[in-house]
């Protein structure tokens, strides 16, 4: 989600009873402004250059660094994102309500464009790949569109979105049938608070109700995907930070 504060959406209807029935990191903070380098931050454990500029992917615009693709495909992993607005598969320009700078992986280097066109897709091949367990990827990256992710509507909007498509999320076999985690974060603040952001966990072993103190950053939630999957590290950044293994339970 996007470029709102922690206070200004922990609150919201959906959101709170979401956070009531997970675990709330209430002392979390992006990483950088504006939004592609937490975006880059939070799958590499590193910016890039030019990628302050929020700008679309291009040789001036690209990244070679590792990222978490490259480590869950070593371990044998399947990955997507999915992208709602972006239409044709491995969108690298912005059109309409679609943004790349909310998509990472299609300014990954490494990342093949045969590999980007069959796993950076549309949000609306989510539904189908979560008919089973067996054709939901490990790992699943959502990014809504520039008005559902809250960044050109309101929160509202944002709110009622999730409320619509969370649910399907956690009620699909991947969910149901398997020990799988939800994790919901906005990638910046609206510079009134210091760039502390919401994030909440729900799903296997969560804490239900929970509101963790601990500071976390995006290199946390990095960290938490890592040793979750006994991954390497990215970086210094996502090396020296905790995961957040305090919103998990006995």
């Amino acid at each position: 989600m996007e470029n709102h504060s922690y206070s200004e959406v922990i609150g919201s209807p959906y959101i709170a009873r979401l956070a009531a029935s997970g675990a709330v990191a209430g002392n979390y903070f992006a990483t950088d402004h504006p939004s592609l380098p937490n975006y880059a931050e939070l799958t590499s454990g590193q910016s890039f250059p030019h990628a302050d500029t929020d700008c679309d992917p291009s040789p001036s615009c690209q990244s070679a660094a590792l990222n978490i693709i490259d480590r869950i495909t070593a371990s044998g992993r399947t990955w997507h994102a999915y992208a709602e607005s972006m239409g044709t598969a491995c969108g690298k320009v912005t059109s309409g309500q679609y943004a790349p700078k909310h998509v990472p992986f299609v300014y990954y280097t490494d990342i093949s464009a045969a590999s980007c066109q069959a796993n950076v897709v549309d949000y609306s091949h989510l539904a189908t790949d979560l008919a089973s367990a067996a054709t939901t990827p490990n790992y699943v990256f959502v990014s809504p569109n520039l008005c559902n992710d809250m960044h050109d509507c309101s929160i509202g909007t944002g709110d009622t979105w999730l409320s619509k498509n969370v649910p399907t999320i956690l009620g699909a076999p991947a969910f149901t049938q398997q020990h799988s985690l939800l994790l919901l974060v906005w990638d910046e603040d609206d510079s009134s608070q210091a760039n502390q952001v919401a994030q909440v966990a729900v799903g296997w072993k969560i804490k239900p109700g929970y509101t963790s103190t601990v500071r976390y950053t995006h290199y946390s939630l990095l960290r938490t995907v890592e040793a979750a999957w006994g991954l390497p590290s990215l970086t210094a950044n996502d090396q020296a930070a905790s995961a957040m293994s305090d919103l998990i339970g006995s």
